[in-house]
């Protein structure tokens, strides 16, 4: 194990019980192993702009961590747009119970996206290669959407992958930006806001139901 290795290892422990997140040593060995392959990768594709594997993990496994934490109890999840499988990965790692489904629209992303499920073993997340709006969508309990574009433009990417009565979840940084409250389409729910632990940013979770008879 290399010096940054370590360091990383003890961030990541850090982080978890700031967030009183009760972790399993298989979860933190995979949510490290996350780590690792996604700095290995980096190195010859720009899946990410963190570079180290401590980097990587104040700045996208803790994120997602604390993400994970504000998420109602959801049997699936549609990661739209998934990039590097963030924070479809973590949610799956931490939330083993929940299937994940990870939709890349780039070839090498959605690559790296399938090594990852076949090293770690992650029966429970699925990678698709397409545009969200061009796959055949199959129906979850909630669809996430980070980064991809502001949450009223996210939204009808979202819609297609949710189950009545299902979530749509927007995070982002503060303050939380607007989102029209009159789609009918959807209830917004109070807005979230949150920390990411050892002195990271603040965000905010934008969540809303998908509402009852909408064939969206």
């Amino acid at each position: 194990m290399t010096g940054d290795d370590s360091n990383a290892r003890g961030l990541l422990a850090a982080g978890l019980a700031e967030l009183e997140l009760a972790v399993t040593e298989n979860q933190l060995a995979a949510l490290l192993e996350l780590t690792s392959l996604l700095a290995q990768w980096s190195k010859r594709i720009n899946l990410t702009g963190h570079r180290t594997a401590s980097e990587i993990v104040r700045r996208l496994i803790l994120d997602a961590a604390a993400l994970t934490k504000q998420l109602p109890e959801i049997a699936s999840l549609a990661d739209i747009g998934s990039g590097a499988g963030f924070p479809g990965f973590p949610v799956a790692i931490l939330r083993p119970g929940c299937r994940v489904t990870l939709v890349e629209s780039r070839e090498r992303r959605h690559h790296f996206q399938r090594q990852v499920i076949r090293q770690l073993g992650l029966e429970n997340v699925r990678a698709e290669l397409g545009r969200a709006e061009a796959l055949e969508p199959s129906l979850h309990a909630a669809a996430i959407a980070q980064a991809v574009a502001k949450p009223a433009n996210a939204l009808p990417l979202l819609l297609p992958w949710v189950e009545t009565g299902g979530w749509l979840l927007f995070p982002g940084s503060m303050p939380p930006p607007p989102v029209p409250n009159d789609d009918l389409r959807v209830r917004f729910e109070p807005v979230a806001t949150y920390g990411v632990p050892l002195g990271g940013v603040r965000r905010a979770l934008w969540f809303a139901r998908k509402t009852p008879g909408n064939a969206a």
